[in-house]
C-alpha cells in the first residue's frame, strides 16, 4: 500500500468522481458527477492545498481524503478542512481511514497548518474521536445534523 497525491495518479479523477457522487452527491444543490470532477481538478497539489491524498495498492484505489479550505461557510474563521474521507466499500473496517487520516494530518503539518477542522455525520465522533480530535459544535450542515471537530497539529 502506498499514498500518491492525486496530483500524480490523476487516473483515477472518474473513480473518485463517480464515488463521491454515490456517497455524497444528494447533498449537492444540482447532483452531478462532472461537477465533481471537476472540482478535483483544482486539486491537482502536492506541496500546497487544496490536495487530495490516495491510498493505492496494486493499482487499486483503496480510499482518498482532502485537505481543503474552508468547507463550511459558516466558520469563514477556519480556513484548513480534511474533508471526502471515503474507503472503498470492500476494504473498509480494515483499518485505513485511520491511516488516511493520520497521514492527512502529517502532510498538513508538514505545510504548516496549525489546526484542522473536519465535520462528520458520526455525532460520536468516531474514529476522528480515538485519534485526537475535539467536538466544537454539533450544527446542522446541507439538513444533515454533524459534529464539527478540531485538531492541533505539532510541527516538526
Amino acid at each position: 500500500m502506498e499514498f500518491y497525491y492525486l496530483k500524480d495518479k490523476p487516473e483515477f479523477i472518474t473513480q473518485i468522481a463517480d464515488w463521491y457522487f454515490e456517497q455524497w452527491g444528494y447533498l449537492m444543490v444540482t447532483p452531478s458527477v462532472e461537477i465533481i470532477k471537476h472540482k478535483l481538478q483544482a486539486q491537482l497539489n502536492s506541496n500546497k492545498l487544496p490536495l487530495m491524498l490516495l491510498l493505492v495498492e496494486n493499482e487499486q484505489l483503496l480510499g482518498v481524503s482532502q485537505l481543503k479550505f474552508r468547507e463550511m461557510d459558516i466558520y469563514p474563521d477556519k480556513e484548513h478542512w480534511l474533508g471526502g474521507v471515503y474507503i472503498c466499500n470492500r476494504q473498509r473496517g480494515k483499518g485505513l481511514a485511520k491511516k488516511m487520516i493520520i497521514k492527512a494530518k502529517d502532510i498538513a503539518s508538514s505545510l504548516n497548518v496549525k489546526t484542522l477542522y473536519l465535520q462528520t455525520i458520526d455525532l460520536s465522533g468516531g474514529i476522528y474521536s480515538q485519534l485526537g480530535w475535539q467536538a466544537i459544535e454539533q450544527t446542522t450542515d446541507k439538513g444533515e445534523e454533524v459534529l464539527v471537530m478540531q485538531c492541533h497539529l505539532t510541527h516538526t
